[in-house]
């Protein structure tokens, strides 16, 4: 009877994949080179996808600098309850998971549009964020943040702090025991975060579509770009950047559990 249930079990995820992954992704590829492989080259290599194309790449660099640089700190804090408010700040963190990325978009143009009290002081300084590069790098800072995080601060409590310990009695600073005892430790969790987070920030939808106006050439991203482009029925232009976004999505896969297998082997080893 086990053995039943596992094959069932197997066989039932299997078809899950086909219908709702496979088929898909399938389908995704053949739109996009069903009239072959110029027309594909031609949507892809025009003025407006290439554009789509480079500020998708951008905001994702620029998040994955952000996401680094807060989410570290913001890990061990979490993880080593000494500091007060590490509740809140866990609270915090997990909002993204809960809350409708439009709703986050609409957010941050309540605070920080042309109209918005902050938004006009900004203004007076030259500094625009919404409608702009910097609101679709907040809206994409904020769906992707957990990622890094729960990571993080997971790979930590499973370390502990025997190491760090040893490191403060040996009268190591808090910046060489990061670099030299921390980091080397925690890098497969930080890359599988930092992964998980390209592979949201090339897919967000909801948020920045909301922040950046989907202004052509300005603030058009490559999911505002295939949803532009369906809109207009110009499906091979959308087909043709779907499936770049595909190819990336199952590349990221492969690195994904290719990390995983790595961590995996990296604590057995010590």
């Amino acid at each position: 009877m086990s053995r039943f249930w596992r094959v069932s079990g197997s066989a039932l995820a299997l078809v899950w994949l086909l219908v709702f992954v496979g088929i898909p992704f399938v389908a995704v590829l053949v739109g996009a080179l069903a009239s072959g492989w110029c027309p594909f080259w031609q949507s892809i290599t025009s003025q407006e996808a290439r554009f789509a194309l480079r500020l998708t790449g951008e905001i994702t660099l620029v998040t994955l600098f952000i996401n680094l640089g807060l989410g570290v700190p913001v890990s061990f804090w979490i993880a080593k309850r000494s500091i007060p408010g590490w509740r809140v700040v866990c609270w915090i963190v997990e909002l993204p998971l809960s809350v409708s990325p439009v709703v986050a978009g609409l957010a941050l143009i309540i605070v920080y549009g042309p109209n918005a009290l902050l938004g006009e002081l900004l203004a007076d300084v030259h500094v625009k964020v919404a409608f702009a590069f910097p609101g679709m790098v907040l809206a994409t800072v904020f769906v992707t943040f957990p990622f890094i995080v729960h990571e993080a601060v997971t790979a930590i409590r499973a370390i502990g702090d025997t190491q760090e310990q040893a490191a403060h009695v040996l009268g190591a600073s808090p910046w060489r025991t990061l670099w030299r005892i921390w980091l080397p430790q925690l890098k497969w969790s930080l890359l599988y975060g930092l992964a998980l987070t390209i592979a949201r920030s090339f897919g967000e939808f909801g948020a920045v579509l909301v922040v950046s106006g989907s202004i052509v050439m300005v603030t058009e991203t490559a999911t505002l770009f295939v949803y532009q482009a369906s809109v207009n029925n110009e499906m091979q232009a959308a087909y043709a950047a779907s499936a770049v976004l595909a190819i990336v999505s199952f590349v990221l896969i492969l690195v994904l559990q290719l990390l995983k297998r790595l961590g995996r082997m990296d604590l057995l080893g010590h």
